[in-house]
């Protein structure tokens, strides 16, 4: 097990002094009841609330316009709860969220009788595991590369206005307001947003707020990679429209974005999807390439990465090297072991680790993700991986059960927000050639504590849990979200 200045040294972190770490000290200036609010994601009222103490008498920033400063404050509020704080007490509130988070699991397991919980290390007062400082993200603002921006009604009440929600759709309260103001937008994903909002408010066609009140224009996705590269997403809804009228839309904005005004914005590739669902799959309702190369690409770990329109990838992409290379590092995979990467995206995690193990086995529910993973692999020379298209709870089962004599296989998983399918934890749990499994989540509540629960608790053959139980030894808070309260949380199991 690595101390946490080895682990630190082996990843190519050297923290600046004074950030990290903060496992001793309570924060300063802090109250016990902003660290239970932060906690439980209720950031807003009591951030807002100490800011305007002290800055009554104070401007607001200039990016905020006359007009519209007070809904782009609310927006901002709501989308990066955090923004009005330093990055350094950012971290901290992450960090005490995070060590509060662990301590509500640790009393979960605490519950099931016969839970072990590692005793072999260091560890914070009150946690299960060893908590390692939180990892900062090496860029803080302007980090996203990808967003989706949503059409509706503006505070103006104009209906084809290009932003982010503020209300509920049950309050019946939804504002679109322009998103151009928050921190963690970059320019140029601003830039495709505002131009969309031209294109719709010149055409005839009239925005999709409810489907069944009809319109067409949706929403706008935006990809970029760190060499300016920009592909951008237009979602369209159809309704009763014949095949030559949605040709003469598809022209259209074609036109405005490589010879109007839209030109402006230098897309590598406009994608246009005929979508009828709040989310369409390519399976479902087909990307159509408009203009521009089909896929983007970005280096990443010495690797060149082919990226799709619907594929999963890190959004933020220098931050996702610091995450991948924490979960190297605690994988501990060698030439001896296999490395599963389930919900592997487009394959990164196991290829940027393929040339210390035997063998990458991936599985990812997106076929385009998966080919790409293929080509990534190809272009690298990398020959040892193997991806596989589909549902985990259906491949996993079958996949392992034709290793289960072979080499010891490290499992790395980094499912959604829903967690993971009964059926994958249970293959997990009963695969003896896995002893080692590295958990990857941005969201540690819900589904993902009942996956933990399940990993950990004792043998129960009524549930099919018959395999030996994990222990939780370590976890690494990665900051891949400036501004915002959430945190990928690395957990590393064993048994």
């Amino acid at each position: 097990m690595l101390s946490p200045r080895c682990f630190f040294s082996r990843v190519g972190l050297f923290p600046k002094a004074g950030l990290l770490p903060w496992c001793s000290r309570k924060l300063p200036g802090w109250s016990q009841l902003f660290l239970a609010s932060a906690c439980k994601g209720n950031f807003t009222h009591v951030i807002s609330k100490k800011h305007q103490k002290g800055q009554k008498n104070k401007k607001k920033p200039s990016h905020f316009g006359p007009l519209d400063g007070s809904w782009q404050e609310r927006l901002a509020d709501v989308v990066t709860p955090l923004w009005r704080l330093s990055y350094e007490e950012q971290l901290k509130v992450k960090f005490e969220a995070q060590k509060k988070i662990l301590q509500r699991l640790e009393s979960y397991l605490q519950m099931l009788n016969g839970v072990k919980v590692t005793t072999a290390s260091p560890k914070l007062e009150g946690l299960c595991c060893l908590l390692h400082p939180i990892i900062p993200s090496p860029v803080i603002d302007g980090y996203r590369n990808k967003s989706t921006f949503s059409v509706n009604r503006g505070p103006d009440d104009n209906p084809k206005t290009v932003g982010y929600y503020l209300g509920t759709w049950r309050d019946k309260n939804i504002v679109c307001v322009r998103s151009n103001h928050l921190k963690n937008i970059p320019e140029k994903h601003s830039q495709v947003a505002q131009y969309y909002e031209v294109f719709l408010r010149q055409s005839p066609m009239e925005p999709c707020l409810l489907f069944h009140e009809g319109g067409h224009w949706r929403e706008l996705t935006v990809r970029t990679n760190s060499q300016g590269h920009t592909m951008a997403i237009i979602t369209f809804h159809p309704q009763e429209l014949r095949q030559e009228e949605l040709i003469v839309q598809k022209e259209t904005v074609k036109e405005f974005f490589t010879k109007g005004p839209g030109a402006v914005c230098d897309l590598t590739s406009l994608y246009f999807q005929e979508s009828t669902m709040t989310r369409c799959s390519h399976q479902q309702s087909p990307y159509q390439l408009l203009f521009g190369e089909p896929h983007i690409f970005e280096d990443l770990l010495g690797l060149k990465i082919r990226i799709s329109p619907d594929a999963f990838f890190q959004i933020n992409t220098a931050g996702a090297e610091m995450l991948y290379r924490t979960i190297g590092d605690l994988s501990g995979v060698n030439s001896n072991t296999i490395l599963l990467d389930i919900c592997c995206g487009t394959g990164v995690i196991g290829l940027s680790l393929a040339q210390y193990t035997s063998q990458v086995l991936g599985i990812e529910v997106v076929e385009q993700a998966v080919e790409d993973a293929r080509w990534t692999s190809a272009f690298n020379g990398i020959t040892n991986c193997e991806f596989h298209a589909g549902r985990a709870e259906k491949i996993l089962p079958q996949l392992l059960k034709s290793k289960e004599d072979g080499p010891l296989i490290v499992a790395v998983v980094n499912p959604g927000r829903a967690g993971l399918h009964y059926q994958v934890v249970q293959a997990i749990r009963n695969c003896r050639a896995i002893r080692t499994l590295v958990f990857v989540s941005c969201k540690l509540h819900g589904e993902t504590t009942r996956n933990i629960i399940e990993l950990c608790c004792p043998p129960n053959s009524a549930k099919k849990l018959i395999g030996e139980s994990f222990i939780l030894r370590q976890a690494v808070p990665v900051d891949l979200f400036p501004h915002t309260p959430h945190c990928e949380l690395v957990l590393l199991f064993t048994r």
